[in-house]
């Protein structure tokens, strides 16, 4: 089964107000739990919008609200509206455009095409030029899509291209505390 035909484009939160008048049908924001609804979502009419709350972690840490797999289902339950609507543009937004988005934009164009995990995580290498996927989000998605750790290859494939292509990133990626992400 090929990749979603739908248009995804992923964005931050300063970005919004970029995308409001290019025929964009579903906006998935997934921001921080104490975050303030984006204003710039004012500008967007007739959409489906879905807002989904937790912060920006990839485990359990006090103080902050880490995804969980009912996170991940109404993700899915987004993209089964999505996916029903024929020419839909979807949005994926988090605060930055760089790790909950990138991810959602992922989980959202494996989810009706198995066997092309590694594919749509290699699409993102278009899509934004800079993201590292919560990794959390993709297990969850892995194991609600029964995928097998198929999604997770693809994150890993995503994860060499990028580094390929912008080796100055392992060092970011050390410095912010996610140097277990980095592919062996």
């Amino acid at each position: 089964m090929p990749l979603p035909s739908h248009k995804v484009t992923i964005c931050g939160i300063p970005e919004l107000a970029q995308h409001c008048a290019v025929g964009v049908s579903h906006v998935l924001s997934i921001i921080d739990t104490h975050e303030p609804r984006p204003s710039a979502l004012d500008d967007y009419f007739e959409i489906d919008h879905e807002l989904i709350r937790f912060d920006d972690v990839v485990a359990e840490y006090p103080g902050f609200e880490a995804c969980t797999p009912a996170h991940i289902e109404k993700v899915l339950q987004f993209g089964e509206r999505a996916h029903a609507k024929a020419g839909s543009h979807v949005l994926v937004h988090c605060h930055a455009g760089v790790s909950r988005s990138t991810a959602a934009a992922a989980i959202l164009m494996c989810q009706h095409a198995p066997g092309r995990e590694e594919e749509a995580f290699l699409k993102l290498l278009e899509l934004r030029k800079h993201g590292w996927p919560n990794t959390r989000m993709v297990e969850f998605a892995d194991r609600l899509l029964k995928r097998d750790g198929a999604m997770l290859g693809g994150l890993v494939a995503y994860r060499r291209a990028l580094l390929q292509a912008k080796p100055h990133l392992s060092e970011i990626i050390r410095n912010i505390g996610r140097g277990h992400e980095l592919p062996v």
